[in-house]
């Protein structure tokens, strides 16, 4: 039986990891697998922090593997290209986000979603299928199947493109999907955070008008005068709400906590899709079915997106010169980030400094 690559020729590698379900993340060094025939080796530069990197640093979801060395929206340079890579070269700028295998031969896999692959390896806290753990991007190096890595454009800043590689494909993707992305449509934004400032930004990009939906009055400027936004309801303020009744083609929800769905779908025209990207774990939403049958209206949900996709949206990205609104920070700032991030405290996405600030421990 052949080892694992990992056991055949380790590489080191430091990094921030959570050894339990504290959230307090400290330096840590692991190993990682050799360069593999079609895998890169990536030296990390930067790295985002999403809401689901503190979710499976709390074991949240249930499901997470210690230690945890988080990360998935993750950019760098290649240092090292297998034997059979194709579609690198040492020097390339590159990005990995969150996912990094798939089983590659199922009907998901064949039509380039890897994303709702049953056998997808999540990019940390999860196991290749030789047994050995994954970790992500809070680290100097990684290494990942060249089919897993996209290319980042030279003209996209990469500490700002990070964010892309989780909140950008996971708005752009039910964009592209359910038809939200034409010209002329109107479609809305639930919460301005990490996500939501990313929708507006590719929504525009595409030629619709735009609706920013938050609790949050003080938005509203950040909203209209530095994203763009067409208009802004306060979804708390009944008589703002009742007004936009039937105007919106779709909306695009990206808020994780509890909140009614009835006020939202009310907002749809008829045939109009609410689409789901985020959602409290372990916890139920309210949903009205009647509201649903009146209109022929549609509640849908999309996670991430296939490598193509992924890349396709890099792509957009870079054409039409967008990229996340960051807060650049040191490694050490990274506890204090989280605790941030809780409070939705940031505008729009910590990024770290990798290249910067790690400082591998003696």
């Amino acid at each position: 039986m052949a080892m694992s690559p990992e056991k055949e020729h380790p590489k080191e590698a430091f990094g921030w990891a959570a050894t339990n379900s504290s959230a307090v993340l400290s330096p840590f060094k692991f190993s990682i697998r050799a360069t593999g025939e079609k895998d890169v080796t990536i030296k990390v530069l930067h790295c985002a922090i999403c809401h689901y990197d503190l979710h499976m640093i709390e074991n949240e979801l249930g499901f997470s593997i210690y230690p945890i060395v988080p990360g998935h929206e993750i950019v760098g340079v290649v240092t090292e290209v297998g034997s059979k890579v194709q579609s690198f070269k040492i020097g390339d700028r590159v990005g990995v986000g969150c996912m990094v295998g798939s089983c590659l031969s199922c009907s998901s896999c064949n039509e380039n979603l890897e994303n709702y692959c049953p056998k997808m390896i999540r990019t940390f806290a999860a196991k290749y299928h030789y047994g050995t753990t994954t970790y992500g991007g809070f680290s100097d190096h990684m290494v990942a199947d060249e089919h897993f890595v996209v290319r980042i454009p030279d003209n996209l800043p990469l500490d700002a493109a990070a964010p892309l590689l989780c909140a950008g494909i996971t708005v752009y993707s039910p964009l592209r999907y359910y038809g939200l992305d034409k010209p002329g449509m109107h479609t809305g934004v639930v919460g301005l955070g990490g996500l939501g400032h990313i929708v507006v930004k590719f929504a525009k990009a595409m030629g619709v008008k735009v609706t920013v939906i938050s609790t949050s009055p003080n938005k509203k400027k950040d909203a209209m005068e530095s994203l763009g936004a067409d208009a802004f309801l306060v979804s708390r303020d009944q008589n703002e709400m009742e007004a936009a009744m039937g105007t919106m083609d779709g909306i695009i929800d990206t808020v994780f906590a509890m909140h009614p769905l009835l006020p939202l779908i009310g907002l749809l025209k008829s045939h109009g899709k609410l689409v789901m990207v985020s959602g409290p774990p372990e916890k139920q939403l309210d949903l009205p079915v009647f509201p649903l049958l009146i209109g022929r209206k549609t509640l849908g949900g999309s996670l991430i997106g296939g490598m193509k996709e992924t890349q396709e949206m890099i792509d957009f990205a870079a054409k039409h010169g967008i990229s996340a609104d960051i807060e650049v920070i040191p490694m050490d700032y990274v506890n204090t980030a989280m605790e941030h991030l809780l409070e939705t405290d940031v505008k729009y996405r910590f990024v770290i400094d990798i290249a910067n600030t790690l400082k591998p421990t003696a």
